[in-house]
């Protein structure tokens, strides 16, 4: 009997679970440059960026900076560490850009749409987010998936960010389920497995990374192996 045939609810994380953010962060930055004429390498500015990217992240989810600050200073480093001097206008500028042309793009993990389809006549399937709310709104339409979801949590509408138990408690009364018939998966160990698991949902750790964790928990390093516990 597969492990989790009970569940009812099944929630996902969308950037790095479903929507590939790293390739379509990619694709974005390449339009941006050749729109601004920037002689750039986008292989040494993504092995930078994406990295700096997550750092920032981190902190934004823990409160410890700002919106803004995310937007500016995740690009501010790369240009530092590039050795590119940039003025701030045009970071910002250029951020505004970034926020404009991401979710034009919509590569998704492989196996995702398989998955949904497989998934979206057993379950109620819903999403929560830590993202912001137009932008991944945009995210879900452009990369057609946005019709498999009964509900989206973002941060925004709940007022704290995954790994807050607040934010999980707003998506199970949004999407009116109890906590034992749900499940989360998604790529964050601390943010989506550690803060589902506190708030009393189970969950199933998307580590296409292969990082190591300290807890055991359920894990998957493709999609569709979903289907094999599902």
């Amino acid at each position: 009997m597969k492990p989790f045939h009970h569940k009812k609810h099944l929630f996902f994380d969308l950037d790095h679970t479903l929507w590939d953010f790293d390739k379509n962060s990619g694709f974005a930055f390449d339009t941006i440059f050749k729109q601004q004429g920037f002689n750039i390498e986008l292989s040494d500015f993504l092995n930078i960026y994406i990295p700096r990217n997550q750092y920032y992240w981190k902190l934004y989810q823990d409160n410890q900076i700002t919106h803004d600050d995310l937007r500016y200073y995740r690009l501010k480093d790369v240009f530092d560490a590039l050795q590119i001097e940039i003025s701030d206008n045009l970071i910002h500028h250029l951020s505004d850009e970034y926020i404009k042309y991401l979710p034009e793009f919509n590569h998704l993990f492989d196996g995702a749409i398989e998955l949904l389809d497989y998934l979206k006549p057993k379950y109620q399937l819903h999403i929560i987010t830590n993202g912001f709310a137009s932008v991944q709104t945009k995210k879900m339409k452009n990369s057609k998936i946005d019709h498999y979801f009964e509900t989206i949590t973002n941060s925004e509408m709940a007022g704290v960010k995954k790994p807050h138990r607040k934010i999980f408690d707003f998506a199970l009364s949004l999407a009116n389920a109890l906590r034992e018939e749900s499940l989360m998966i998604g790529d964050s160990y601390e943010a989506d497995i550690m803060g589902a698991l506190e708030a009393g949902i189970e969950a199933v750790f998307f580590n296409e990374q292969n990082i190591e964790v300290e807890n055991p928990v359920f894990q998957v390093k493709h999609l569709l192996e979903l289907k094999n516990i599902l």
